[in-house]
């Protein structure tokens, strides 16, 4: 078989009798053996038996769960390698999805290839701790995870180790940890039943840092209160680059930010722009997001609704719209409620080059255009992508 590219989604493709055939841990320019998994009329979804002549850019993984572990798909591959492929999807995205064609240059932003995750989700079953196995939800007990960060990996350790006494709840299935690498919170996230207090103080015994509630973590030239049930964004060298990306230099009147979160854009925003509107639904992100506006000292008008219900009443003109959804993507319509204001820049964020391509057609119809791409690799080893889209009037 004769590896094509990659795909959207991790896999290499190749073509068979006119169908297509999909092989994970593959690169393009390979060719391989591969084995069938699933089979339909012009799909063949297939698994790698072995590489009969490998690209020059294959590497060999460092990661001993790789292909086992359902976390990272392209840790086979050199990271520059991984960004360069990754925009090239990104193209391809946008022009299959959106039939948008998109001539201008995507900017790439990298970091660290390992270590990044400042949150991680970890399965557990009785006493074993871990990942799920790709595509099933077979529990792959592991010792460490290479893109997690130093900091959750030790939380990692010691938790292993308390799950070997006989007090650790066995009835808990799943634990989410953040760390901002001096302290760490624990999010249990999937339980049969309550947990008791003390199991937390004797987490805060076991594993230094810990804390019970709200983490802080400094960033983009602030601090954001975090709460277990807030989102975050997860790559810890590149919080700030992304803030960049959106932002910039830009300044003016008004803004608005919808999604905002606990405020990581929202409060650079209000240093630059005025009145500067943040919308949030989540009533976790809302607290969190009104204490870090109070300790920044800057004014926000904070609105605690969907973002369709605010841009149904809203009326002023906006000079500045950073739109941060989820992986949803904002959806028809959020666009045209937004295109109706006639914002003149919108910053679209994403985390899924789908969503943002149905999401861009929307807005070219409504006559807004792509003034500049940027791709920021938050995810590593992972098919996953952030890309950052500015939009203006045609």
């Amino acid at each position: 078989m004769q590896i094509e590219k990659w795909v959207y989604g991790g896999d290499g493709l190749a073509r068979d009798n006119g169908r297509v055939v999909l092989t994970p841990f593959v690169l393009p320019g390979e060719r391989a053996r591969v084995e069938v998994v699933t089979e339909k009329a012009d799909l063949v979804r297939t698994k790698l038996t072995e590489v009969v002549s490998a690209a020059a850019d294959r590497v060999t993984a460092p990661c001993i769960y790789f292909q086992r572990c359902g976390g990272c798909q392209y840790q086979h591959a050199a990271y520059e390698f991984q960004v360069a492929r990754k925009a090239e999807i990104l193209r391809e995205q946008l022009r299959r999805v959106g039939r948008i064609e998109f001539a201008g240059e995507i900017k790439t932003v990298a970091g660290e290839p390992f270590g990044y995750r400042n949150r991680s989700q970890f399965h557990l079953d009785g006493r074993r701790m871990g990942y799920y196995e790709g595509t099933s939800h077979k529990l792959l007990p592991i010792e460490q995870c290479l893109i997690s960060s130093p900091k959750i990996n030790a939380t990692l350790a010691a938790l292993r180790g308390m799950t070997r006494d006989p007090r650790f709840p066995n009835f808990i299935h799943e634990i989410e940890l953040f760390t901002n690498e001096t302290e760490v919170q624990i999010n249990v996230q999937r339980t049969d039943r309550p947990l008791a207090q003390r199991f937390f103080d004797w987490c805060a015994d076991e594993i230094p840092g810990m804390v019970p509630g709200p983490l802080d973590y400094a960033a983009a030239g602030g601090r954001f209160r975090v709460s277990g049930k807030s989102f975050f964004q997860v790559n810890r060298f590149l919080v700030d680059a992304l803030v960049d990306a959106v932002l910039g230099d830009a300044k003016g009147a008004s803004a608005l930010d919808l999604y905002a979160g606990v405020g990581l854009f929202a409060l650079k925003l209000a240093r630059c722009f005025s009145p500067v509107w943040a919308v949030e639904q989540s009533g976790s992100a809302v607290e969190d997001l009104y204490w870090n506006i109070d300790r920044a000292g800057v004014k926000i008008q904070v609105a605690q609704k969907r973002v369709e219900e605010f841009l149904a009443s809203a009326q002023a003109s906006p000079d500045f719209v950073v739109a941060d959804p989820p992986r949803a993507g904002l959806g028809k319509q959020v666009v045209e409620r937004l295109v109706a204001l006639k914002p003149r820049v919108v910053m679209l964020v994403s985390c899924d080059p789908a969503t943002l391509a149905r999401d861009l057609a929307v807005f070219a119809a409504s006559g807004y255009r792509i003034e500049k791409l940027t791709m920021i690799d938050l995810f590593p080893q992972t098919y996953h992508m952030e890309t950052v889209a500015r939009l203006a009037p045609g």
